[in-house]
């Protein structure tokens, strides 16, 4: 118990026994919750009333618990009764963690809404007998694991990525248990475990070993073959009409063993008898309640009985009844009231009994600041003066304490901070300051402490919440979501080098010479086929172009794609010289060299709560790089919403306010620009950086003393809207502009940027770049970094494209409100936006709707989001004012109407909006029928639906530079080339023009099309289906081998390889030999090279490196091996019937070759 005292609470024994503690105001509940908790030996089970108090409390407990106790939130599946979804998998497994450690749980709060409480659930028995322990060193047999695995209903993929997958390759075992916060890999000698290692779902690379793993089944509901028996006879009984039981219906398709979407709701059908959660309860703990759960539970029961109703048309989905799969009213309070509770109430009681306590607790004056007043601190400090006891300030953040401590400066108390309510109530210090999530102030008045919030003295802000810290290991790169735009599909159109556009039409396995080789199978005009060996899988890439659909399909054997290259090579040539003349003058401008103070630098680093990604920590060491070199930088950093751009941008404006240098900060929005300065001020609270704001919510007054300390150097980071490029914003020594989301400015503004360019440092940040910013950066114009990392526990929204229908807005909304969430619905036409608004205020009457768009009054806008951001309204009908909006990680689901009127990147930008937290997201496309569409409106729907992964900006931006067209890419000059040959030769010939150029040579078409050697030692070199079964994965590592560029590469994807599926086969070590042969042949200007049982030839290019000096040398001193065949081809002729020695015998052959450049080299 901690020294405030605010209850004391004795321990209830009998079931009967009920205390009742009233007057509790504020956030005081939290704190009485918290004391009651720690003073019984025993767990508590907190039941609110819905899901926001869930949060709430579970957010002020963590503050007021602080170490000592143990909060676990029983999650709800967060979908509608009946409903057609079923929750995702996360919530699943931690349902199913928290079902298993339930009965034995010691020292800890529960927090359960009643609408979760009243579902009913598997009986405990269900989890001990379906729960599996593996440990290292036991004997288990594989294959019985894998049928104990399906059995428990784990899903056998190709690549474990989500909770309840596993993957068998050989002796290796990848599961990702329910409950784990990692995947196992699990790597068997014969019938005994021989190692249990987690690893990484997105590298796939694993780490250390650990002694077991517990196995939790994969769903709330048994899936064996008893249980689904089980299933089908308790089906049949209850419905009796043909359809519920005919094609296309549940019943077959749980009979077949698919788990249609919504199965939850047939979940008492797979066992003799549900239980609840009292079930699990353990048999010493406490009911503590929080709220009206009794009008609660009787509003939740209306919901489901109109559900009910209106679901129980689909004759294929009959409904169980609700009283089989929810408590009754009356049942659950039943089960309540066998339980010692406690009840916590806001309202005081009037005749206080025995059993009924009140808290003595007062409310905090109004002590609200007045900013527009002479003496706005007069409220507060005549509190302070006239209040005995201590006062403790609390604040969201340390930027909101930084600001506070700034407003209370000149009331010159003596504020110290403490980092917790213990310390503070341990300590003499009769004034402090902490941070916390808790809400609202409370003075308690039998012991004089007063609990004051930022709330009360600032009235409710627009404020960034910060997440809490993380850990996140990924070491997962950009070049992943690179390499998936070169991932090829049946029947897409892809181009080779060689033969042009043909149709990919999968891999094929072909007998050649006695040996199995797999080859990429090509379909060109007129059914023509053309066979390529994995092995030269880097000649293929996919076509892009504007209309990917109708792309110009070559003959073989014609003369139609020879003429397109050289033409294309032309051209090529022309923009490769175009493009090293803009190299020059980025050359040859001189920036500031900035210096990094390593030692700052390491402190303002530690600062950071989260892990860094992989790719923010490359981006990050890449923009340090830029700064401190002598050139001006120029980098775009591309990365969805809520990746980690921003501390990139923080960690810029560090290292140029360290070197003195001013910093100014250009965003879209005001309330964007509000959003970044709460931010900073958070960040750098601990630096002596001063930021300010320049916005329309500054007065004239206010805006004239910031322009004046920005042109004295007095202020160091500037943020504001397109304002700052204003010619009246003059800075004492700018060094760095951060610019968000450049393609949101207008024309005028973008020239003014183009103008400081040659100047100071530029760093732009966008989530889903333009085409041709994209291009500027791919060309290298500008310096391009990609955060394709999600945070962790992001989950990628779900995208649904669905024809507008009043069920769907009406289910979608609702499905959040339920769970606590909030919802945008976006209506880009202002004329018509107040009736959207009524529309569904009527559709749903319970939500609590509010209206913004871009041609409100400034001030009534600000409030309109200030109150969303505080969850005073859960529905936001808008316009695409939310586009580059504030974060809020409460609003989960967007409806965008009419979709097909918007872009590909507003698209996505949009849906960046909601995610932002660990719930799973939704975005609601409604379009009119297809008819009343553009064919490229439909195109950018599809690509949006199809690209529904964390992390697809980057993709996004490509897909939208094919369905834009070239035109707009380059100019249309070049659109006709890029056309005829594809987007991604046309790049890749135009990064081998450049290169050319910069070596001093000029690029003819051979130049351009010089590709790595062929390779053909008649040996089986292939990846076997039995060793990498999925087809996809197979071609994207022959693609990654084929295109690998060193030995190193080649090394990695070896070690990757094993590591994922086991040992290699020998005919894939033989392509890893292969590709490794290839890569000693190129540089030696070796064309072709071809070797088998009685030896083989070597066919040089004309202008070979390799001295023919040496050739002869070999003639002479091997005359039986080596022959001449012409001017540029080398036979030879040995014993090489065994594979092995054959790929050894050739590198030996290479490596001669190469030692002998080596020294001629040296001289």
């Amino acid at each position: 118990m901690t020294d405030l005292a605010l209850l004391s609470v004795p321990a209830l024994k009998k079931k009967s026994d009920r205390l009742i503690f009233g007057n509790l105001l504020g956030s005081s509940q939290a704190l009485a919750i918290s004391e009651c908790a720690k003073q019984q030996a025993s767990p508590l089970i907190l039941i609110v009333d819905d899901t926001p108090t869930a949060l709430k409390l579970r957010q002020e407990l963590e503050f007021f618990v602080e170490d000592n106790l143990e909060l676990i939130t029983f999650p709800d599946w967060e979908t509608l009764p009946y409903d057609n979804f079923s929750p995702h998998q996360d919530i699943i497994s931690n349902r199913i963690e928290t079902l298993y450690k339930l009965p034995n749980l010691k020292n800890a709060i529960l927090i359960v809404p009643i609408s979760t409480l009243l579902l009913r659930i598997a009986p405990p028995s269900y989890l001990k007998q379906h729960t599996l322990i593996i440990k290292n060193k036991q004997k288990i047999e594989l294959q019985a694991l894998r049928a104990d695995l399906q059995e428990a209903g784990y899903y056998a993929v190709e690549q474990v990525m989500e909770h309840g997958e596993f993957c068998a390759r050989g002796s290796l075992l990848d599961i990702y248990p329910m409950g784990s916060d990692t995947p196992y890999r699990i790597d068997f000698f014969d019938d005994e475990v021989d190692s249990i290692r987690p690893f990484d779902s997105e590298s796939q690379r694993s780490l250390k070993a650990i002694s077991e793993i517990k196995l939790l089944p994969a769903h709330e509901f048994a899936t064996d073959k008893d249980a689904i028996k089980r299933f089908k006879v308790q089906f049949t009984h209850k419905f009796t009409s043909p359809l519920s039981t005919g094609n296309d219906s549940v019943f077959e398709q749980i009979s077949q063993h698919n788990l249609p979407a919504g199965i939850e709701y047939y979940l008492p059908l797979f066992f003799a008898d549900t239980a609840s959660l009292f079930d699990y309860f353990p048999s010493n703990a406490r009911l503590a309640i929080a709220g009206d759960i009794n009008q609660a539970c009787s509003d939740f029961w209306k919901t489901i009985s109109t559900r009910y109703q209106e679901k129980s048309v689909d004759l294929f989905r009959p409904l169980l009844p609700p009283e089989e799969l929810y408590l009754r009213h009356e049942q659950c309070f039943e089960l309540i009231n066998q339980w010692p509770r406690y009840d916590f109430r806001t309202q005081p009681f009037e005749h206080p009994k025995n059993t009924k306590q009140n808290c003595a607790i007062q409310a905090v004056p109004d002590i609200q600041i007045e900013h527009n007043k002479n003496a706005p601190l007069q409220k507060l400090q005549h509190f302070i003066t006239n209040f005995t006891g201590k006062v403790l300030f609390s604040v969201e953040s340390a930027g909101r304490k930084e600001s506070l401590l700034e407003l209370l400066a000149t009331l010159k108390l003596p504020l110290s901070e403490f980092s917790t309510l213990t310390s503070f109530t341990k300590s003499k210090k009769q004034l402090g300051i902490t941070i916390s999530q808790v809400e609202n102030s409370f003075i308690l008045t039998d012991t004089d402490f007063a609990f004051v919030t930022e709330n009360e003295l600032l009235g409710h802000k627009v404020t960034q919440r910060r997440r809490r810290k993380e850990n996140n290991d990924e070491n997962y790169s950009a070049d992943h979501i690179v390499r998936n735009l070169a991932e090829i599909k049946i029947d897409q159109p892809v181009v080779h080098i060689d033969y042009g556009v043909g149709k990919y039409l999968g891999l094929e396995t072909i007998e050649t010479a006695g040996h199995l080789t797999e080859f990429v199978k090509l379909e060109y005009l007129r059914g023509d086929k053309l066979y390529v060996p994995v092995s030269s899988l880097q000649l293929i890439s996919r076509y892009s172009g504007h209309d990917v659909e109708n792309a110009p399909i070559n003959k073989l054997g014609t003369e139609t794609w020879q003429k397109a290259k050289k033409q294309a090579a032309e051209k090529v040539r022309d923009v490769a010289a175009e493009l090293l003349e803009v190299y020059a003058q980025r050359a040859a401008k001189v920036g500031h060299q900035y210096k990094l103070n390593k030692t700052h630098y390491a402190l303002f680093s530690n600062d950071f709560p989260f892990e860094e990604t992989h790719d923010q920590a490359l981006t990050i060491k890449a923009v340090i790089s830029d700064m401190c070199s002598s050139q001006p930088m120029d980098r775009l950093v591309c990365g969805d919403v809520g990746f980690g751009k921003t501390e990139v941008a923080m960690r810029a404006a560090f290292i140029a306010t360290d070197n003195l240098r001013q910093v100014a900060l250009l965003v879209p929005t005001t309330l964007l620009a509000q959003q970044h300065y709460e931010n900073f001020k958070d960040r750098f609270a601990d630096w002596p950086v001063r930021i300010e704001v320049l916005s329309r919510f500054k007065t004239a007054k206010q805006q004239k003393l910031i322009l004046e300390e920005v042109n004295q150097g007095k202020i160091d980071i500037l943020i504001g809207t397109h304002k700052l490029l204003s010619s009246n914003v003059q800075f004492a020594d700018l060094g760095l502009l951060i610019i968000d989301e450049e393609h949101r400015f207008g024309v005028r503004q973008k020239e003014k940027i183009k103008a400081l360019r040659a100047q100071i440092d530029i760093l732009t940040l966008t989530a889903t770049p333009i085409p041709r910013t994209l291009n500027m950066s791919m060309n290298g114009m500008r310096d391009l970094s990609i955060i394709a990392t999600p945070p962790a526990k992001r989950l990628a929204v779900k995208t649904f494209v669905v024809q507008k229908k009043d069920q769907i807005i009406s289910d979608a909304i609702t499905r959040e409100i339920m769970r606590g969430g909030q919802v945008y619905f976006l209506h880009n036409n202002v004329a018509t936006i107040e009736k959207a608004a009524h529309d569904i205020q009527q559709l749903i009457p319970q939500a609590k709707v509010a209206v913004a768009h871009g041609q409100m009054n400034e001030h009534q806008l600000e409030k309109i989001m200030a109150d969303f951001y505080h969850q005073r309204q859960n529905v936001l009908v808008c316009s695409t004012i939310i586009e580059t909006g504030i974060d809020i990680p409460s609003a989960n689901t967007i409806i965008i109407n009419r979709a097909d009127h918007l872009g590909l990147a507003q698209l996505h930008q949009l849906r960046g909006r909601v995610g932002r937290s660990h719930h799973q997201a939704y975005a609601y496309l409604l379009t009119p029928k297809p008819k009343l569409m553009t064919k490229d409106a439909q195109k950018r729907l599809q690509a949006i639906e199809a690209l529904d992964t964390l992390g697809a900006g980057f993709t996004l931006a490509t897909h939208d530079l094919e369905i834009r067209g070239a035109g707009e890419l380059l100019g249309d000059e070049q659109s006709g080339q890029i056309a005829s040959i594809g987007y991604n030769l046309y790049m890749e010939m135009l990064n081998q023009a450049i290169e050319a150029l910069k070596n001093g040579q000029e690029p003819t078409l051979e130049h351009l099309m010089a590709s790595q050697a062929e390779v053909e030692l008649r040996i089986p070199a292939l990846i076997p289906t039995d060793y990498m079964p999925d087809v996809n994965q197979r071609l994207s590592l022959y693609k990654r081998i084929a295109g690998s560029k060193n030995k190193l590469a080649l090394r990695e994807i070896q070690v990757e390889l094993i590591d994922r599926f086991g040992l290699l086969p020998a005919s894939t070590k033989n392509l890893i030999q292969v590709a490794t042969i290839k890569q000693q042949c190129t540089p030696l200007g070796i064309k072709r090279l071809e070797a088998h049982a009685n030896g083989g030839n070597i066919l040089f290019t004309e202008n070979t490196p390799v001295d023919p000096m040496f050739l002869v040398s070999l003639l002479q001193t091997q005359a039986n091996t080596f022959k001449l065949d012409g001017p540029t081809k080398l036979k030879f002729i040995c014993d090489l019937s065994d594979s092995r020695q054959r790929i050894n015998w050739i590198m030996q052959l290479l490596h001669s070759f190469e030692s002998h450049l080596i020294k001629k080299a040296k001289g």
